[in-house]
């Protein structure tokens, strides 16, 4: 079921280069890049992406949401002449947009085949599981117009790979293919190219077997204590712990597996 949610926001009554499709019986949201065959994000479509976020964040249909493109390029970036168009408090809010993935509180899936450059490889570094085509290349080619990544690429990716790795792709403009990008661990999972939606279904269905409260409350654990020392992370994880023992949802899963059946969870 396509979707508009131009009655919550009227910025979102014609979206730019992409769509949302709402599917309630699996619980799904799919964000879709539709500007074949490169997918390339405008600027305008950079603010519309970070509402749609928010909106599905607060939408009682939605367990999960995936990020997918239409053709056989996820994105091969930005609109290089938007950034020349744009003002330089617009283009302050870039990294913002960019990371309305990891501040969603629900899961999301992002699906990569081919081209995965620029932006479009930011905001799949945003989302928590990328499910890479082996099709699939990986780049921040921003040194090729004199400029660096500027919508979180680097400083997510150097968390993920460390330095010399994140050098080596951010100064040399160098294309990590997908095998490469799982082995060093930037890709969840590596498939054939025409498993890619086979592999993405399944993960959703996955996730939609756990608890939506314990994993909103993963989530948040883990980005918010990525760059606290040891000590602090395993304090936040007990208080998140202690909480999670007061939930609907854990006296469910204790019952169920007491009684050898599946659990149903509410997200209470």
């Amino acid at each position: 079921m396509s979707l508009s949610y131009a009655f919550i926001d009227p910025r979102l009554a014609k979206l730019d280069g992409f769509r949302v499709e709402i599917d309630e019986a699996h619980e799904r949201a799919d964000i879709i890049l539709d500007r074949p065959p490169y997918n390339i994000v405008a600027m305008p479509q950079r603010d519309q992406l970070r509402l749609v976020f928010e909106t599905l964040d607060e939408d009682g249909r939605v367990r999960i949401i995936v990020v997918r493109a239409i053709g056989q390029h996820f994105s091969s970036g930005g609109n290089i002449g938007g950034f020349m168009e744009a003002t330089p408090e617009h283009v302050s809010k870039l990294a913002w947009n960019i990371a309305a993935p990891a501040r969603c509180s629900k899961p999301v899936v992002v699906a990569n085949r081919g081209y995965c450059f620029g932006v479009g490889f930011e905001v799949s570094l945003a989302c928590d599981f990328r499910i890479a085509s082996e099709t699939a290349f990986y780049a921040l080619p921003e040194q090729k117009l004199g400029q660096i990544p500027g919508s979180g690429g680097s400083a997510r990716l150097q968390k993920m790979i460390g330095i010399t790795r994140t050098k080596d792709i951010v100064m040399r403009s160098k294309r990590i293919p997908a095998r490469q990008a799982y082995d060093w661990g930037i890709a969840t999972e590596c498939v054939p190219d025409a498993d890619l939606e086979k592999a993405t279904d399944a993960l959703v269905d996955e996730l939609r077997m756990f608890s939506p409260l314990a994993q909103r409350t993963a989530k948040k654990l883990l980005n918010d204590t990525e760059d606290s020392t040891l000590a602090i992370a395993i304090e936040l994880e007990g208080h998140c712990y202690s909480r999670l023992r007061q939930s609907e949802d854990f006296k469910e899963g204790v019952e169920a597996f007491n009684s050898k059946r599946p659990p149903h969870f509410k997200g209470l």
